[in-house]
This record gives structure tokens, C-alpha cells and sequence, in this order.
């Protein structure tokens, strides 16, 4: 034969992959899962530096924009719940310097587009105040996104607890320890309050203001009605949990079929800016002959309040609540 392989050899070969994999073995039952208890999420991952829990409470509600005992600590209610909802830990100074940054562009293309330091210096202060709402808003839709599709997973594991025997805070600490970010976190910010002598329903509350999910007060709602008056709060739960499921099953379902709507607002919204940048890179001077007129820029302007009307009444189309 051309090829013939030794049974010693065979047998070195397979007795080293049978090393190979008991080491892995090991690795995954002894280190693996520990370093997954550890960095499940950002309180897990404070908890491997600092074993007193109410410290990490307090240094938690400060990186996102509260006070150690839970108050907004910014005098504008409307950009704290803003803040707190996003889920950002920078600070303000940080804040600051994005926003400068953001409006310094935008300030310095203007003027690449315009030659008018009037405009450039209009644009810079509105896109000042304007970058990091627009940056907050995103990120606290991204967040409530995230957390929305996590939580039927988290009221899963809250009611299989309580079907053990456990009382609802440990249920809740159970979704802190086993749950990523956002909503291992968040609980587990509720779990501690309730440890250091907050009431459920008040713990629970609380969970709502920082989220602000919508799907939120339902379960704040079950936990106080069985906290006063009791009933059978895991068949409550596990119908949430399947009603949830459903809406989110029926979003998909509606995203999928609107996408069409959806690409024919992106490209007809991006067609004229695209054309118009290409004209202005390929021949700087095509509209040079008009461009200085203000019959001009009224138009444009027009023809781009129209575009966002279009725009808008493509969204009504295509998004709606369920």
C-alpha cells in the first residue's frame, strides 16, 4: 500500500487528543465559567475588585448621572432621565468635548461648502447643543432595543426561580448574576436596593425610571399586586413573557415586510445629496454661475423641507407601536 500508518502511531495520536481535550475539559469546568460569573456584566465585573456591594451601588447610580442615594443629580430633569436612560457612563466633561468636536466638523465642512464664517459659526453652535442629544437618543434607543429583547429571558428566569421556592429578590439577583448588560445591571442595581432596605415594589419602581422600557410597568404592576394581595405570580409572569414574545415576533414580522419602504426613503433621500457632492468634487464651478444668488438657497432649502416631509410620511408608513 502507498500509505500505511503504525497502530503505535495511531495510538500516540489518539491518546494525545484525549489529553487535549481532558485539559480543555478542565479549563472550561473550572476556569471558564468563573471568568463568565465574573464579566457578565459590568456589576459582576465590579464585584471581582470591590466585596462591599453598597459601594458598588453608589459608584453605579453616580456614573449614571445620580446621586448615592438614587436622586437626578443634574438640574434638568428632562437631560437627566435622558442620561440615565441611555446607559452612558462618561461625564459631562467628556460629554462636552464630544459635542465640541462634533460641531467643530460640522462647523469646519460648512465652511469648506459655504466660504461664509457666519454660517460656519451658526452651525457650529446649533450642532453644539445638538450632537449630543442626537448621540443620547440614539443610544437610549439602542439601549431600551437591547434591553426589550432580553427581558423575556429575565421574567423566564424570575419565574423558574420562584417555581423553586425562591422568594422574588432572590429571583432578581438570580437575573443579575445570569443575564448580561443592560438588564444584568439593572437588576442587579434592584437587588441591591432591596438588600440595603428598599421595598420590592419601590425597588421595582425605580428599575422603571432608569429603564423606561415599555413593557416595564406590566411587570412592576404583577410584582405589587402579588406583594399586597397576593395570587400566583409566575402564571402572570409566564404570560407576560409569552405576550411579549409574541409583539416582538409581530415587530419582525412588520420590519421585514416595510423594508421596502424603508430602502425606497434611504435612496431617494440619498440620491440628490449623493449627486450633489459628486458635482461639487467632479466640477466645483457648475453651480458657481447661481450659487450666490439667494433665489437659490430659498429653493434648495424648500426642496429640502420637502424632502424631510417626505421623509416623515414615509416613517408614519412604516413604523407604528404594537
Amino acid at each position: 500500500m502507498p500509505f500505511e500508518l503504525d497502530q503505535s502511531h495511531l495510538f500516540m495520536l489518539f491518546a494525545a487528543a484525549s489529553v487535549v481535550l481532558f485539559v480543555e475539559t478542565l479549563y472550561l469546568l473550572l476556569f471558564s465559567t468563573t471568568s463568565y460569573r465574573k464579566n457578565v456584566n459590568r456589576r459582576m465585573r465590579l464585584m471581582k475588585d470591590e466585596p462591599d456591594r453598597e459601594n458598588i451601588l453608589v459608584q453605579l447610580r453616580r456614573e449614571r448621572g445620580l446621586t448615592s442615594g438614587g436622586f437626578y443629580s443634574l438640574p434638568l430633569v428632562s437631560l437627566n432621565r435622558l442620561v440615565l436612560q441611555s446607559g452612558v457612563t462618561v461625564t459631562l466633561a467628556k460629554l462636552g468635548i464630544f459635542a465640541v468636536l462634533a460641531a467643530a466638523a460640522v462647523g469646519i465642512g460648512i465652511l469648506w461648502w459655504t466660504e461664509s464664517m457666519l454660517q460656519a459659526l451658526v452651525a457650529f453652535a446649533v450642532s453644539t447643543c445638538l450632537a449630543p442629544y442626537l448621540w443620547l437618543v440614539a443610544k437610549r434607543k439602542r439601549r431600551l432595543r437591547r434591553f426589550g429583547e432580553q427581558f423575556p429571558d429575565a421574567i423566564d428566569i424570575i419565574v423558574r426561580s420562584i417555581r423553586a421556592g425562591h422568594p422574588v429578590p432572590v429571583a432578581i439577583s438570580m437575573v443579575a448574576r445570569e443575564m448580561p448588560d443592560p438588564i444584568g445591571t439593572e437588576f442587579g442595581i434592584a437587588a441591591d436596593e432591596i438588600t440595603y432596605g428598599a421595598e420590592l415594589e419601590a425597588a421595582m419602581r425605580n428599575l422603571y425610571f432608569r429603564v423606561g422600557q415599555e413593557d416595564l410597568p406590566l411587570f412592576v404592576t404583577a410584582v405589587a399586586i402579588q406583594g399586597s394581595t397576593g395570587g400566583n405570580l409566575t402564571e402572570i409572569l409566564s404570560s407576560l413573557s409569552h405576550v411579549i414574545r409574541l409583539r416582538f415576533k409581530l415587530r419582525r414580522k412588520v420590519r421585514a415586510l416595510a423594508s421596502e419602504g424603508r430602502f425606497s426613503a434611504f435612496f431617494l433621500s440619498g440620491l440628490p445629496v449623493a449627486i450633489l457632492l459628486l458635482l461639487r468634487f467632479a466640477a466645483p464651478d457648475f453651480y458657481s454661475s447661481v450659487w450666490h444668488f439667494d433665489l437659490t438657497k430659498i429653493g434648495l432649502a424648500a426642496a429640502g423641507a420637502w424632502m424631510l416631509v417626505g421623509n416623515y410620511v414615509m416613517y408614519r408608513l412604516v413604523n407604528f407601536r404594537i
